[in-house]
């Protein structure tokens, strides 16, 4: 196990030779005075979750590289809107930081008035990483591969049950996709969260779920009461290699799932200061140390440009407006 002090080590080293090649000249002046303050960082989720730890550890490595801490701040409710309503209306001067995932990519598409846009009020910094989607079933189940998950369903029209932490969720529209590109008739069933749709799925109360691969679900696959039968993203998993997608075992050209966290800033902010943010993230989320500590929870390392984090929220807008036009979910 490594510790907190070799962690810390990597961290600011790695960061600090990114900065050296993105410090623009001394002419600019918002880079000479960013940061003059503590800098937050806002978690629209409650803390204990993939976005609070990421970002307790990105805070590890803040401070020694700029200066000043980052706090870590969680604004919760209404399924991240407040949080992320409250980043949307801060200055735009670099010390407000939010985290999000593609949940509020899917969002514009569920309500049918937001008090933020989320790409016109905000300005992508970096994609941090990206969890594996997998298919799980309950080991009752008579399917061991996507292509037999399937063809239970069609078989069997409106037997096979898939369960979601709620209407809309973009694991909800996992299953929504499948049942639109295969042309099968799967029941949904919504839970309150993703405990108490854990349960359920362990107890035998739902036939399967789409679900991010990580930490809480491999005990139970490892002990044989859950069962991965596919994997949903357009990659196979670190954690699983030898497990398919479900595009290339069915095959289904074009299934894929998102499951990615990344930062933003209030719209405005100026560009030396994001790309600074941009540089020194990207660098972190690939440094050895950092991947060792948050590697066995299922996290892979992505570190993108700001223009390649705004492509990806731009391409995922249309997908998921038409996976709930398509699964006919009315707005909210």
């Amino acid at each position: 196990m490594i510790s907190r002090r070799e962690f810390l080590t990597h961290a600011v080293l790695t960061m600090a030779v990114t900065l050296a090649t993105t410090m623009l000249p001394a002419s600019s002046g918002h880079a000479q005075a960013w940061p003059n303050r503590p800098v937050r960082i806002i978690i629209p989720l409650p803390a204990g979750g993939g976005s609070d730890f990421l970002a307790r550890l990105l805070s590890e490595g803040f401070e020694p590289t700029f200066g000043q801490p980052l706090i870590v701040e969680n604004r919760v409710g209404a399924g991240g809107r407040i949080g992320i309503e409250y980043a949307s209306k801060q200055p735009p001067d670099g010390h407000t930081m939010l985290f999000i995932t593609n949940t509020q990519v899917v969002q514009p598409a569920l309500f049918a008035k937001l008090p933020y846009d989320i790409m016109r009020d905000f300005d992508p910094v970096s994609l941090m990483a990206q969890l594996s989607v997998v298919l799980l079933v309950h080991t009752g189940v008579p399917a061991h591969s996507a292509k037999e998950y399937i063809a239970l369903a069609r078989a069997k029209p409106g037997y096979v049950t898939f369960g979601s932490s709620g209407i809309g969720s973009p694991f909800h529209l996992g299953g929504e996709l499948l049942k639109s590109m295969t042309g099968v008739d799967m029941l949904h069933v919504p839970y309150r969260g993703s405990a108490q749709l854990t349960g359920a799925l362990l107890a035998g109360e739902v036939m399967s779920v789409f679900a991010p691969l990580h930490s809480a679900f491999l005990p139970s696959i490892r002990s044989g009461k859950l069962r991965v039968v596919g994997v949903a993203t357009s990659e196979r998993s670190p954690l699983m290699p030898d497990v398919p997608t479900i595009a290339e075992s069915v095959p289904l050209p074009g299934y894929a799932l998102d499951a990615w966290l990344g930062v933003v800033v209030p719209a405005g902010t100026p560009k030396p200061i994001v790309d600074r943010l941009s540089g020194a993230i990207a660098a972190l989320v690939k440094d050895p140390a950092f991947v060792k500590r948050w590697g066995p929870q299922g996290w892979q390392p992505i570190g993108s440009t700001p223009e390649e984090m705004r492509a990806k929220m731009r391409a995922g807008l249309p997908k998921y407006a038409k996976i709930v036009k398509d699964a006919r979910i009315p707005a909210q």
